[in-house]
């Protein structure tokens, strides 16, 4: 793509030499989009949340152990703290009798350190009395008595130093990384941050996500059926995928084919929204007002591609065509300074938009580190011969075979148009670009969809 006499370095127009269509529509790979999108999300501030409401959030800041852990040796099973070496040679038929401490239980201290010749019984997780260095189990002791009365133990297996006892800092020390920025909270982070005592978390605030549909032909879900109206299935299936990707959404309603209307519902949204997405009027109609608009974002202004969302200014055209089937008239802006995505309005198109698009913005938004979906190598159990010009994503199933291979089972009925497997889909089979497409017995990749 050509630069415009006169353009800073880094600064490039949609609408240049070569682009095709009467949008100046110029297609570029989904992995660009991607790359401008994740680009210009820009993150958003943090708040505290309660430990026990932080689930599923990414952390804002760094966590580090407040104390060593475990703070004090700590006996791994019920059973009696000794010396190893007053068990030296100790066996079944010949146990070492030892005189019996206090007992040590789970929350307490020993009131002295343990001497030569004795063993304090203790339970698991208590604190190992000073002066000990092991702890025999339970099953391999029996009480026995001193002469005089005294209580004493009869240890049957010889200890070795430091058995059964988990050091002191042996798991963290003081000042150590428990997770950083962008970590995802699960279940497991609960235990980790309350042993520490984060009774509240600093999470990323969730995105706030405004979701319109375009269309004067679109109905609510709840209107009856009417001639020549469609009901609006895309709002309600992309504000369910914003929330499984950590985000509110917003749900805004539908837009009419009327440019001024247009307008002032995204000028509303985008001073409440992070990011704003539409579906539907994108394409190359003469009522597709979203096309519209977006074409004279590109040419009103221009857009720094860089690494940091500092570059985005406050209108401009990310792009407006990506070379991929479904979805190709995908677009997305900057406009009055938030993300826009424009999704297309089929609901198969529309689906595999936001899981290339704004799943990957909403991470990024979030402070996470990787944010494009994962992607994975399976054999293909079907055959998708059909070639194309641009790159596919065939929504498929996927399931471990007797061979142990992954396999992928590409679905029926996966037109742009069409929505019946898009409940049934595991993953996106890629299928490159080209005459022909792949058949099976042959690998793909396959990006993974979040279950």
């Amino acid at each position: 793509m050509e630069k415009e006499k006169g353009s800073l370095d880094g600064v490039e127009r949609v609408n240049s030499p070569g682009s095709d269509g009467r949008f100046n529509r110029r297609a570029i790979t989904p992995e660009e989009a991607q790359r401008r999108v994740v680009a210009a999300a820009r993150t958003v501030g943090s708040e505290l949340a309660p430990l026990a409401e932080s689930g599923g959030r990414r952390l804002a800041e760094s966590l580090r152990a407040t104390s060593d852990w475990p703070p004090f040796p700590r006996a791994g099973l019920d059973g009696y703290a000794v010396r190893a070496a007053d068990t030296a040679g100790a066996a079944p038929d010949s146990p070492a009798l030892l005189r019996a401490a206090a007992a040590v239980a789970a929350g307490e201290l020993a009131a002295a350190a343990l001497a030569p010749g004795m063993a304090a019984r203790v339970m698991t997780g208590a604190a190992v009395p000073e002066g000990a260095d092991a702890v025999v189990m339970l099953e391999q002791t029996a009480e026995a008595s001193l002469a005089g009365g005294a209580a004493a133990v009869l240890v049957r297996a010889a200890a070795l130093p430091g058995q059964n006892v988990a050091p002191r800092g042996e798991e963290f020390r003081l000042g150590s990384l428990l997770a950083e920025p962008g970590t995802l909270l699960r279940p497991g982070h609960a235990a980790l941050l309350g042993t520490f005592g984060y009774a509240d978390v600093p999470v990323y605030r969730r995105p706030r996500v405004a979701i319109f549909a375009t269309g004067s032909e679109l109905m609510p879900v709840e209107a009856p059926a009417a001639p020549g109206r469609i009901r609006d299935s895309n709002s309600a299936m992309v504000a369910w995928m914003a929330e499984q990707s950590g985000a509110v959404p917003w749900l805004c309603g539908t837009l009419p084919d009327d440019r001024a209307a247009v307008e002032e519902a995204l000028h509303r949204a985008a001073e409440e929204a992070d990011l704003i997405i539409t579906t539907g009027g994108v394409s190359v109609g003469d009522y597709d007002v979203m096309a519209c608009l977006l074409r004279e974002l590109g040419a009103a202004a221009t857009r720094v591609y860089g690494a940091e969302a500092d570059a985005v200014r406050e209108s401009g055209l990310l792009f407006n065509k990506v070379a991929m089937r479904p979805g190709s008239p995908t677009s997305a802006a900057i406009y009055e300074g938030k993300l826009l995505l424009c999704l297309s309005g089929n609901p198969g198109a529309c689906f595999v938009g936001f899981e290339l698009f704004a799943r990957p913005a909403l991470l990024a938004m979030q402070g996470c580190a990787s944010p494009l979906p994962r992607k994975i190598t399976a054999k293909l159990a079907l055959s998708v011969s059909k070639g194309s010009p641009h790159i596919r994503f065939v929504r498929s199933r996927l399931r471990y075979g007797d061979d142990g291979i992954i396999y992928a089972d590409p679905l029926a009925f996966s037109k742009s148009s069409m929505m019946a497997s898009i409940a049934d889909a595991e993953g996106l089979v890629i299928i490159p670009a080209g005459p022909q497409g792949l058949e099976a017995g042959e690998w793909a990749q396959v990006m993974l969809l979040p279950t």
